[in-house]
């Protein structure tokens, strides 16, 4: 087997979605292995578009295997809901497994996320979707998981546990209105009977069906410097979109991955409160923000914007493994007389080239920029790299000197055909895959 994982090398929102719809025409499966749907994919197939949170991307392509492994959070309502409008608009979804080791988002997850932000002095800009309580509660080992919500005898045991607990916290802390039981019970339990059918012990399901020459896409959902680990703490989300992430999330091996590719902006963007050394806060920022409609997939607010950042993505490619960069969204760069790139801080006086983790210091520090002559030319045609402009070239280049890491591909628009390869992304031949 062959294992590449898709990771976002910055603070999400960088087109993974796209990345992995590409890489699934030659793989046998996907596997989307953290997140709930509070990440939005949008993905550009033929002349449609669709924008996915619930769902893998590979589902748009409906002879792969489409896996929602055990480390994904999942909203059962939210999820259902996209399989009908896909369903709907042509796309067959009856070949989506979810493992039954995925934690379900339940109503006071969701009640929860909200009170607590608004309670907050210090909010952190989430969206509301019970993603971080119900990590929370999966840790507290007070989660109710799949397996148990497909089976309505011990679904009730267990929201009889769970519920009082958190009606308290609801009423008790934040003063807002008990939720009932006999409502949730009936509703959850009739999406656990329309999920059923498509649940499925993950793992065994990957060991049996994989074999030694298949192919699989291991989709992540935000970015590294969202993790809860080694992102911009504590403005992060409640999971591991790190290369990692993707084993422990899966329920697979590390020796399954064979590459980890980084997806990267041109430039940088992020959604919701926190660190962003390289921040543009002027008609810059705006201009890239209207030209690459910076605006979330689901929450629809506008991104931040601000210059590719190498110290940034230096510490994502050390703590994720990366081996190869996918560059999206060049063509949004066009028509600027010079583009940044950030090579170093400096702070108290001190140039260092790593990402601090002291949220303080990052508040004080001074960006050192490399700047680069821009170009003219609308380069949204472009299918390789010698019909790119030079001063594009060089921009790529550079940023494959500063990161020590090869470009795999390199993206002139939004469709999967403006998305080109610059080198093989698979190894192994197809002979005897899936």
């Amino acid at each position: 087997m062959e294992g590449i994982v898709v990771v976002g090398a910055q603070w999400g929102d960088e087109g993974k979605g796209k990345i992995v719809d590409l890489f699934c025409q030659d793989a046998d499966a996907v596997i989307r292995y953290q997140g709930g749907n509070n990440a939005g994919h949008t993905i550009y197939h033929g002349q449609e578009k669709f924008a996915l949170s619930a769902l893998p991307a590979g589902i748009i392509s409906p002879d792969k295997l489409s896996v929602i492994g055990n480390g994904v959070v999942v909203n059962p309502q939210a999820l259902i809901a996209e399989m009908k409008e896909l369903n709907d608009r042509g796309i067959d979804t009856s070949g989506l497994r979810i493992s039954e080791r995925a934690q379900v988002i339940m109503p006071y997850h969701i009640e929860l996320d909200a009170l607590s932000e608004r309670a907050s002095s210090n909010r952190i800009g989430t969206t509301k979707k019970g993603i971080g309580p119900c990590y929370s509660d999966k840790i507290n080992r007070r989660g109710i998981r799949i397996s148990e919500l497909i089976d309505p005898e011990v679904f009730a045991e267990e929201l009889k546990k769970v519920l009082p607990f958190k009606n308290k916290e609801i009423t008790g802390l934040y003063g807002g209105k008990a939720l009932d039981y006999k409502k949730i019970f009936d509703e959850y339990s009739e999406y656990g009977r329309q999920l059923k059918p498509f649940v499925v012990d993950s793992t065994e399901l990957i060991e049996e069906r994989l074999e030694k020459n298949s192919r699989v896409v291991f989709e992540g959902a935000q970015g590294i410097m969202l993790d809860i680990d080694q992102g911009t703490y504590p403005f992060v989300t409640s999971s591991n979109p790190t290369g990692g992430g993707a084993a422990v999330g899966s329920g697979i091996g590390p020796d399954k991955i064979s590459d980890v590719i980084g997806v990267v902006k041109a430039y940088t963007s992020r959604v919701g409160s926190g660190p962003f050394p390289t921040e543009l806060k002027n008609e810059i920022g705006d201009r890239i923000r209207e030209t690459g409609h910076e605006y979330g997939v689901i929450t629809k607010r506008p991104r931040r914007i601000g210059w590719l950042d190498a110290v940034a993505l230096r510490h994502a490619i050390a703590v994720s493994g990366i081996t190869k960069l996918a560059i999206n969204s060049l063509d949004v760069l066009s028509g600027l007389d010079e583009i940044k790139i950030a090579t170093a801080y400096k702070i108290n006086d001190r140039l260092i080239k790593y990402f601090p983790a002291d949220l303080h210091k990052l508040e004080t520090a001074e960006v050192i920029y490399k700047t680069l002559p821009g170009w003219d030319e609308d380069i949204s045609s472009a299918e390789s790299l010698d019909e790119l402009p030079v001063n594009a070239q060089k921009y790529i280049q550079t940023i494959t000197d500063l990161l020590d890491r090869p470009v795999l591909s390199f993206a002139v628009g939004p469709h999967r055909t403006q998305t080109h390869l610059i080198s093989p992304l698979w190894k192994n031949s197809k002979e005897g895959a899936l």
